[in-house]
């Protein structure tokens, strides 16, 4: 089985990551990461490795084919059959949910797996 990874270089896409290494499956599990972030480059697998030595050998990094950043994680998550999806999650106001819409959210209410979705430590909240 996989585990994919819904991945933004900030605190919460690093506490996903985190999560995705401390939950509980086969020694070895892939860990796919997929881009949250439109537009954003996702660190090459020697730089993750070196980030988050659980990954070593692991890692993979995958995009969807839909432009819509939460539609390629599911979709990345159903083509590779994920026993779970990890996500990070950060604060946001009333308004700017209204506003700007959730990436979250939206994998949330469309994945078809498990999802864990996690919050980084306060002392290293954005």
């Amino acid at each position: 089985m996989t585990i994919v990874v819904a991945f933004a270089d900030t605190a919460p896409g690093h506490a996903a990551v985190t999560a995705a290494l401390a939950a509980p499956g086969e020694p070895g599990e892939p860990v796919v990461l997929v881009p949250a972030v439109r537009g954003e480059p996702v660190p090459d697998s020697a730089e993750l490795e070196a980030r988050w030595p659980g990954l070593a050998g692991r890692v993979q990094v995958e995009r969807g084919d839909l432009g819509d950043p939460s539609d390629a994680v599911v979709q990345v998550a159903q083509r590779r059959g994920a026993r779970l999806l990890v996500l990070g999650l950060r604060h946001r106001s009333p308004v700017g949910k209204m506003v700007f819409g959730s990436t979250a959210q939206r994998i949330l209410l469309d994945a078809t797996c498990p999802v864990l979705a996690v919050k980084p430590p306060p002392d290293e909240r954005d």
